[in-house]
């Protein structure tokens, strides 16, 4: 791996910002950032990133590559949690287990908005589909998550109603306003978009760098209470990140060889969703601990993909192995047909 680019990520001013947030909490500094300031922060990054998603779709046209990139999507969010869900079931509860498999494949808006300006930073683009995929990906983590909860929790099963689940998950706020702003980038005229490009593009990161700071102190609040249980739940956060992400890297190229669309997708596969599915999992299961999976998305998985993941997934995608697999996949598809 490129011990330069690793160096060049670890002193990228958005994650120092990260960085001084931890240190901050650890130190017990008074400091401090309105709710209701971090609170339009996260909407304006929800936003901006929604919006110019849009705005590239809207000068691309509907192609099998755009279905194939949904449909994809939906099957990791799909798998992600099935597999998850069994191996914590060796050491977890029922509902705990399916807790943190829904957290883990569902997916991370603000980890996806991190890697964006990661690309920015070294001038790469994505396709603006990946926003609509993002959005899809959100729900089926929780649906399967549910439904596995109900299969083995007999004390659970009846209560939930999934409607309402996957209801709550489209009106999710962040859900809702991705989507919204997707819309709106798509349907807005190109000269009238260019007129709140300032607001979009040219302040981003610098309210990226202070969420990230707020994001940093309370990662380290969260992940105090979750020390008590052990190693195990940790290196297990840091394990299926690192899996995920570069499996999804490389079997991406089965649906795009664009690389920052790939790096977006490896992105996608590898977040956890601190956001959506704690506010469904309130409802779906109650008697899940908010101090495991909460922690294990906001706490582990979101330090380790904005530092190392990232980096790591960039490399799998530029050396080349992707195209490998691609190419032998496709001989042996080939071979099978005839």
């Amino acid at each position: 791996m490129e011990i330069g680019l690793f160096v060049s990520n670890l002193t990228n001013p958005t994650l120092l910002f990260f960085g001084l947030g931890l240190l901050a909490a650890t130190l017990k500094s008074d400091l401090e950032i309105p709710a209701a300031s971090i609170k339009f922060i996260s909407l304006y990054l929800l936003l901006s990133i929604g919006f110019k998603g849009g705005q590239e779709l809207a000068h691309s046209a509907f192609t099998l590559e755009i279905l194939y990139a949904i449909l994809f999507g939906l099957t990791i969010a799909s798998l992600v949690p099935l597999y998850t869900f069994y191996i914590l079931r060796k050491r977890l509860g029922v509902a705990d287990a399916g807790a943190i498999a829904a957290a883990y494949g569902s997916v991370s808006a603000v980890t996806f908005v991190a890697a964006a300006s990661f690309l920015e930073t070294y001038q790469h683009t994505f396709s603006g589909y990946m926003v609509a995929v993002m959005a899809f990906m959100e729900s089926p983590a929780i649906v399967i998550a549910v439904f596995l909860i109900n299969k083995y929790d007999k004390q659970q099963a009846g209560n939930t109603d999934l409607g309402k689940i996957l209801g709550h998950s489209f009106t999710n706020g962040s859900v809702f306003l991705i989507l919204g702003s997707l819309l709106i980038g798509y349907l807005a005229d190109a000269k009238q978009a260019e007129g709140i490009k300032p607001f979009t593009t040219d302040i981003f990161k610098g309210f990226l760098a202070i969420f990230l700071l707020e994001m940093g102190m309370v990662t380290a609040r969260r992940f105090s209470s979750f020390r008590k249980y052990g190693l195990y739940l940790p290196l297990f956060g840091i394990l299926v990140a690192a899996c995920n992400g570069s499996l999804v890297a490389l079997a991406s190229v089965l649906v795009t060889n664009d690389p920052g669309t790939r790096f977006m997708f490896a992105i996608l596969g590898a977040g956890a969703s601190y956001i959506a599915v704690p506010a469904a999992m309130r409802m779906a299961a109650p008697k899940a601990d908010p101090g495991l999976y909460i922690p294990m998305a906001l706490g582990v998985a979101f330090p380790f993909n904005i530092s190392v993941g990232m980096v790591l997934y960039w490399y799998i995608i530029q050396t080349h192995v992707s195209e490998r697999l691609s190419s032998n996949l496709s001989q042996l598809f080939t071979y099978l047909h005839f």
